[in-house]
């Protein structure tokens, strides 16, 4: 019962806030966020996971997991939680494993995560709410769907210029046409 209250709670919540798909029906965006929400439902769900640090995007059932995990385990947890979804074709699990870091860090890190939304809204051919933005002791990651290799070249660029990245992890997958 849990679950289903989980899940139900998690698609009412990640429906409308899923990241825009263009070139996408509105019937394959509702199966992608519905997949997306089951997916974070059951990282939430998993006591061996965190759903709060790892991201979860879906486009036409490839799914994409990003963000930071203490361990490996929790990694391919995070994997075989998402695999185990009704509607998942593929699992890409860019992931990375990093220990915890101090509340001195993560305020940094929070400050970096936000100058690098704020110069990503500000480019031109940037779909910056098609891109996940994390830091995790200065490394920041790029992560999510987005429409071009240029795209992803770019969203990479304006990151590795903002004062405070260390080093840019750009996992951004170029939708298939």
């Amino acid at each position: 019962m849990k679950n289903h209250f989980l899940v139900t709670l998690a698609a009412l919540v990640f429906l409308p806030a899923g990241p825009a798909h263009a070139q996408q029906s509105s019937t394959d965006r509702a199966d992608d966020s519905v997949i997306a929400a089951t997916i974070k439902a059951g990282l939430l769900d998993n006591r061996n996971t965190s759903g709060t640090r790892i991201n979860v995007d879906s486009y036409q059932g490839v799914v994409q997991l990003s963000g930071f995990a203490r361990s490996e385990g929790e990694k391919t947890t995070a994997t075989k939680v998402a695999e185990s979804v009704t509607g998942v074709k593929q699992v890409v699990n860019s992931v990375v494993v990093a220990p915890a870091t101090s509340m001195g860090t993560r305020l940094d890190d929070s400050l970096v995560t936000g100058k690098v939304k704020a110069a990503l809204m500000d480019a031109a051919d940037v779909k910056s709410l098609q891109i996940n933005v994390e830091t995790h002791d200065g490394v920041t990651q790029l992560a999510g769907f987005v429409a071009s290799a240029a795209m992803k070249d770019k969203a990479g660029r304006i990151t590795a210029g903002i004062d405070g990245v260390k080093r840019v992890d750009n996992v951004l997958v170029v939708r298939p046409r």
